[in-house]
Formats: C-alpha cells, structure tokens, sequence
C-alpha cells in the first residue's frame, strides 16, 4: 500500500475512478504484456483511482493465480502514481483470500463484492463484509449491488465496525435509498457511483453528492469520458447534455440488449480503438458484427464530443 488512508478517500471522493478491462490472448490466457501496456496507457490521463479485477475486468471470470498476477502487475506499472484497488469476495474464505493476496500485491484497497448466489439477510450481510475487512488492513470499498444490497441500518452497523472501511459503491441507482444512506452515515464513508454506464446517473448522483463513479467506456473513448466528468462537475449542463444525448443514452440502448453487454461492450470497444484486450470469457458473450458496426460509430461520434 502507496498511499494513507486519507490519500486512497481523497481520490475516491473527487476525480474520475477507471476500470480497466483484463487482457487475455488468443488462447483466453491473461496477457500481462498487453495489461501492462492498457495501464501505462489508462494513467496517462487524468483519473484519480485505478480498479483492477473489477467487474469490467472480470473478477467473476478469473482464478486465484491469475488474480495475484493482475494485482501485483498493476502495482508495479501504476508504481504509486495513484491509488490501486482490486477485488475481492464471492464468501467470506474467498474473499479473505483475495484481500490477501492484494495486500500482499500492494494493492491499496479492495472493492468488496456481494457474496456469490444465496440470498442475504441483512445482518449476514454486515457479518460477512465485517470479517473479510477483518482479515486484511488495507481499505476497504463496499459495493452495494445484486444479492449484496445493504440498507442504511446495515452500512451504519459496519461503518461503526470496521474502521478500514473506507466506502460505498452505489450498484443500484435507487437514488432514494442512496441519499438516505448518504444522510445518515455522512462523511463516516465516501460514496461511489457504480452502476453499469454510471454516467448516466452521474446528474442524479451528484445532486445528492457523489462526485464520482466508476466509469468503463474509458476503455476506449477516454477523452470524451474526462471530458464528461469535467463539465460535470463544473455544472456546463449544455455539454452534459448533448454527451448523454448523442453517446451515453445510444450506447445504453446497444447495451441493454443482452444481459453482459456491460462487459462485452467495453472489450468490443477496446479492439475498435486499436487496444484490443481478447474476448471475454463464458458465461459472456461478444458482441455481433453488426452490433459492432454500432459501437464503432458511437466511437466516432464521442471523438467530436
């Protein structure tokens, strides 16, 4: 770990978080030469946080060895430029053994995710976070989504619990739910944006005060995606709207189309651009042609944005 605690909160809190997607060659093997490459590439643009593994990264379709390989990767070429958080969870063994395996890396936080299949009751859900932050003394980033949703009782409970965790990442978009959380627990966490496409929320999430999200089209139209998060953030409503018009709300209908698209988007996209990263991994699935075809006149629509 790089940075303090207070560091890792101040980039969390403002600043535009990436997402990068995982490479993989030919042979669906991970590909650190061309992970290396994406990242040199991701830092040299104006972001405040680095998410490696994460869900557009494929956290659910990659094993143990492959995940220290990542993480440890992605510290040594981000090399303390900026703060790195990786993945972990799926029960609260897993979870803790890739906790682990990223502080061991030199990761400077986890994004926790929900617990794998079952169906949750709220204090189990408090339970689990509670002993996967226990096990590990880097920060931790709750993310409140699918099976996993705590309610504002519950973020309370293990805000007061764990002191290394640091945040909560909205998977949701029930903005009602999210502003109450916000309310209630106050600045005790930093709040991330993060359902898929965040930017499509990113009005609504800023007007209850979170001022940032995870954003996965910078995987391949970075600078429209800066460029979105700035004027954002500097209330030029005029360009927010013509992006969500003209990019963001296209791309979410090409996107809705098959449950996935979230993911096999972002790696069409990377291959359109000249970056390609491999296809994604069963139980996804890559894009059409012609689905392509649209993706890659989105791209050139967002380079005159």
């Amino acid at each position: 770990m790089k940075f303090s605690r207070d560091e890792v909160r101040r980039a969390l809190g403002d600043g535009l978080l990436s997402f990068p997607i995982t490479d993989f060659d030919e042979q669906g093997r991970f590909d650190a030469a061309s992970y290396c490459s994406r990242l040199e590439w991701f830092i040299s643009h104006d972001i405040s946080a680095v998410f490696v593994a994460g869900g557009t990264g494929e956290f659910f379709n990659l094993g143990s060895d492959e995940y220290r390989e990542i993480v440890r990767v992605a510290v040594e070429t981000v090399d303390g430029k900026l703060p790195v958080i990786a993945s972990a969870g799926l029960s609260v063994e897993s979870g803790k053994a890739f906790a682990q395996a990223a502080e061991e890396a030199g990761a400077d936080g986890i994004l926790l995710m929900p617990p794998y299949l079952t169906e949750c009751p709220q204090d189990g859900l408090v339970d689990y976070a509670r002993q996967i932050c226990d096990a590990t003394d880097i920060n931790v980033i709750y993310y409140n989504r699918a099976n996993g949703i705590l309610e504002t009782e519950a973020v309370q409970r293990l805000a007061d619990q764990c002191p290394n965790l640091i945040g909560l990442k909205d998977g949701k978009g029930d903005i009602q739910a999210l502003n109450k959380i916000i309310k209630t627990v106050g600045d005790r966490l930093v709040y991330i944006g993060g359902v898929p496409t965040a930017e499509i929320f990113a009005e609504a999430y800023l007007s209850i005060g979170v001022n940032t999200y995870s954003s996965a089209v910078f995987n391949f139209v970075p600078d429209m995606a800066v460029t979105f998060y700035k004027e954002l953030r500097k209330g030029n409503s005029e360009v927010v709207k013509k992006i969500t018009n003209d990019f963001f709300i296209p791309f979410v209908d090409l996107r809705d189309r098959k449950k996935g698209y979230a993911v096999s988007l972002i790696k069409a996209g990377a291959e359109i651009i000249g970056r390609p990263a491999g296809s994604v991994r069963a139980p996804l699935t890559m894009p059409t042609s012609e689905e392509c075809q649209q993706l890659e006149k989105l791209v050139g629509i967002a380079k005159q944005l």
